[in-house]
């Protein structure tokens, strides 16, 4: 007699194949009403304000991040996910969008149209980050970006606005809105050789990152959270004291500008962002309390030099992001309620083989006259899909059986009441809508 095969025990590399990767996440059925909340209101907010939507490609050149997002920083240095084409190209999934976003402006020359042109957006992008709290390596953000015409300052005032108005319209209570100025290209350079002066004195404090930045780039000095290194934040020289007259001028006009809005605020001397392509103003948001343990929510400023940096002219330009992963985080450590989904109207009963097929049809119609139906097509058996409307909450029961099928006819039942009526198929609408009514 033959022995049957040993079952071949599951190797890690079959288990981890059964497995999302470190850092992903699947987004489930029930998860989806939070996320069509965000990106509802979201693209209810660009289309008022007139931010159009812009796709880009998830793959871009790596060279774009590099001179984009500058090389020193740690989204470039240590978080991209790169890829090697047949070709020898090496691409990016895109760590951010603004980058992109600025390359797709100049590649379509996009200053020949009315400015600024206003950008919307929202997709998945990909960092090799250490996953925690609303933090992931594939997330996906929503943004605004407004460039081209002039650096006017009331376009940072209308980025920072919309994300406030975000924020109040998903619920999102306790938050906060940090801004600075980080200068220009006239008085940035005086700032950073006062701040790498401060720091050198002070240079077996700092931690192993900073004291790399130190030489590469100062102001991200003033971003780290090591113990030693926030405590030499305190004595820092301030930045605004620092600020040439046209950065001041700037901040002075955004400030007043979200104060007209009756928008709170904090300025922060110590806030920089963590990318090479922002100057003037930088800010961000975050909340107290339940959920801030997930850090900046929407957060961005300008960025006048990035088309430069890029190979293209001067262009001002102006705009954030905000992780939706940690909007829902927030959103649902604070206890905000969505709104309930339309609830099925009728649920339609089939009967025998010829039912099933021609309910299809009958779907279809109830579908175009607006009625919410709902059916259990899959099952054969009348109390089973009884169980199932009684279930799901449902008042009316739509019973078409063979019978129905060849006299052109239905059975309406009321659930609640158990009486039920036979009604013809061409009057059938009209009758659901009246006791829909009733």
């Amino acid at each position: 007699m033959p022995s049957t095969p040993a079952k071949r025990k599951p190797r890690g590399d079959d288990r981890a194949a059964l497995q999302a990767p470190r850092g992903m996440h699947d987004i489930l059925p029930e998860e989806q009403p939070w996320w069509d909340r965000v990106r509802t209101v979201a693209r209810t907010l660009a289309d008022f304000y007139g931010f159009l939507r812009i796709d880009t490609p998830v793959l871009e050149s790596a060279r774009l991040f590099e001179r984009g997002i500058g090389e020193a920083t740690d989204i470039v240095e240590k978080e991209m996910y790169l890829v090697r084409t047949k070709g020898g190209d090496v691409l990016a999934l895109r760590p951010e969008n603004t980058a992109g976003i600025m390359r797709a402006y100049l590649e379509h020359h996009m200053a020949r149209a009315p400015q600024p042109q206003k950008f919307f957006y929202d997709g998945p992008f990909f960092r090799h980050d250490n996953p925690q709290a609303g933090r992931f390596r594939q997330f996906t953000q929503v943004g605004y970006e407004a460039i081209g015409g002039t650096n006017d300052p009331i376009y940072d005032a209308q980025v920072i606005i919309i994300f406030q108005r975000l924020l109040e319209e998903l619920k999102i209570q306790n938050s906060n809105l940090q801004v600075n100025s980080i200068g220009c290209r006239m008085c940035r350079p005086l700032y950073k050789r006062q701040l790498q002066n401060y720091y050198r004195g002070h240079e077996r404090q700092l931690c192993a990152n900073c004291l790399r930045r130190l030489k590469v780039n100062p102001l991200r000095l003033l971003d780290c959270k090591e113990p030693h290194c926030v405590e030499l934040k305190v004595r820092v020289p301030n930045i605004l004291d620092k600020l040439c007259v046209t950065c001041s001028t700037h901040l002075k006009s955004v400030l007043e500008y979200i104060d007209e809005a009756k928008i709170s605020y904090t300025l922060d001397n110590q806030l920089v962002r963590g990318l090479d392509y922002y100057s003037k103003t930088v800010f961000e948001f975050s909340v107290e309390g339940p959920g801030s343990e997930v850090g900046t929510l929407p957060g961005g400023g300008r960025y006048d030099y990035l088309a430069e940096m890029l190979g293209g002219k001067a262009t001002p330009a102006v705009g954030g992001a905000c992780g939706v992963e940690r909007l829902i985080h927030v959103m649902k450590a604070q206890g905000v309620k969505l709104a309930l989904r339309q609830k099925k109207t009728v649920f339609l009963i089939h009967v025998g083989d010829l039912a099933k097929k021609k309910s299809l049809t009958l779907i279809e119609e109830l579908r175009k006259a607006g009625i919410a139906v709902s059916e259990s097509l899959g099952r054969e058996s009348l109390k089973a899909q009884l169980k199932t409307a009684d279930k799901e909450g449902i008042a009316l029961a739509l019973i078409f059986g063979q019978r129905e099928c060849f006299e052109g006819s239905i059975i309406i039942r009321d659930l609640r009441k158990s009486l039920q009526e036979n009604v013809r198929l061409d009057r059938l609408i009209p009758e659901i809508k009246k006791r829909l009514r009733g």
